[in-house]
């Protein structure tokens, strides 16, 4: 996945940082037998309590997409905003109140958007405490995330690519 997804130059991240490197998750995204494996090796991040998953726009979407297919839960897309026309949902796919989502993303940086999307679930009566992504940048996302009670669980850390 290194090799295929990092790039280095000078890039702008959502948080606002910058940095010297990217993780284009696209690159491995688009690869479908590359995706394949991440999402085989996400189902043991999944916990054992789950009616559905979560997947955040854009990037989280195929992870869960696949991930439902490795699994059997259904996918539940969450768009950064409602939309302004149509059903007006945040979540599209199923009913989130009273269920037990896990939020799917592809790369956590600061974990803004998992956050915000946990927190505009919740208020929408799902149950989640935890996050499961394929890479975790470790620039404050999993202790931002506990604070708001939301365990972040990763395939790999920035650390762990480095190694590879």
């Amino acid at each position: 996945m290194r090799r295929a997804a990092r790039i280095e130059g000078q890039f702008r991240l959502r948080s606002g940082a910058t940095a010297t490197e990217y993780f284009d998750k696209y690159r491995f995204e688009s690869d479908p037998v590359l995706l394949r494996a991440i999402a085989e090796a996400m189902t043991e991040l999944l916990p054992s309590e789950v009616d559905a998953l979560a997947g955040l726009e854009l990037g989280g979407v195929p992870l869960a997409t696949m991930l439902s297919q490795l699994t059997g839960y259904p996918t539940i897309f969450v768009r950064k905003r409602a939309k302004e026309y149509g059903t007006r949902q945040l979540a599209e796919g199923g009913e989130v109140a009273g269920k037990r989502l896990v939020v799917v993303e592809d790369v956590v940086t600061t974990g803004g958007q998992v956050i915000e999307s946990t927190q505009a679930l919740r208020s929408l009566g799902a149950s989640i405490d935890t996050a499961v992504c394929a890479i975790d940048r470790e620039a404050g996302g999993r202790d931002a995330m506990a604070d708001i009670d939301l365990e972040l669980r990763s395939l790999f850390t920035k650390q762990d690519l480095d190694g590879l």
